[in-house]
């Protein structure tokens, strides 16, 4: 869960536009359909929730918040529909999780460096592209050591930045990548411009820059944000990434289909 308050969003950036067009696969060419799902550490086992990740039928679905109640949940679930299950569990709302159609090496749980409070998870999959990395993360949310949701918007940007500057380094350079999940920031942050100085993409915004992926009902209204993204390196090609508006988390699951780059 996160806590932001309503005027945080005079914060955002403005007058962005998408630069991408969605389009369908090309014929004959290999593609890969994930999510990116913070599924809420207190709802474990929650129908809908479960719901949304059944129907959206992805290659790969990467998860955030998960705890031994919701591994119990979910490996039930989707016994038949993925082969290839995996649970780290950590810190509370920590725990990460991936369900993937293809096998998968689980590689390193890379732990944080100060402040950062969660840790991050490189897998490597064999999928129908070849081999493609990914690195499923769950980074500071906006809230002070103190639990002040002020001083943490101020304050934790940095630690953000420090988390993925940290994980980074451990992904293998010559493989196809794709960095997952809560970023607990919008297209705007430091984390993500980290990546952008590393080579790395948000694709999201590319097709809607001002998608929500987050929501926080308070006396003052809902408050809503940009905060999980599916990241990807030069070799991939994004062709459609998309919010589905359903669930009862805080956070949207966020679905991206990519192919291979065609010109690498």
């Amino acid at each position: 869960m996160k806590l932001l308050l309503p005027v945080l969003m005079l914060f955002i950036s403005g007058c962005a536009q998408a630069t991408r067009t969605p389009r369908n696969p090309t014929p004959d060419v290999p593609h890969i359909k994930v999510m990116s799902y913070n599924v809420n550490y207190g709802l474990a086992g929650n129908a809908s929730i479960i719901h949304v990740i059944k129907s959206a039928d992805c290659d790969v679905v990467f998860l955030q918040e998960t705890t031994p109640k919701w591994e119990k949940a979910l490996r039930k679930a989707f016994k038949d529909q993925y082969t290839h299950i995996g649970f780290h569990h950590c810190c509370g709302a920590g725990g990460l999780a991936v369900l993937s159609k293809f096998a998968f090496d689980p590689k390193e749980l890379i732990d944080p460096p100060k402040g950062g409070w969660f840790p991050a998870w490189r897998i490597v999959l064999d999928t129908p592209l070849g081999k493609i990395q990914a690195l499923n993360v769950h980074l500071r949310p906006q809230v002070s050591d103190s639990g002040s949701v002020v001083s943490g918007y101020f304050t934790t940007d940095t630690i953000r930045e420090r988390q993925m500057e940290r994980f980074v380094k451990y992904l293998d350079p010559d493989l196809p990548t794709l960095i997952v999940g809560d970023f607990n920031e919008n297209r705007s942050g430091d984390a993500v411009a980290h990546l952008l100085q590393k080579g790395y993409q948000s694709a999201l915004p590319e097709f809607s820059p001002y998608q929500d992926t987050w929501r926080w009902r308070t006396s003052l209204g809902t408050v809503t944000s940009q905060l999980d993204h599916i990241a990807y390196d030069r070799r991939l090609q994004p062709l459609n990434v998309w919010v589905l508006r359903a669930g009862t988390s805080d956070h949207l699951p966020l679905v991206g289909i990519f192919e291979l780059a065609r010109t690498r």
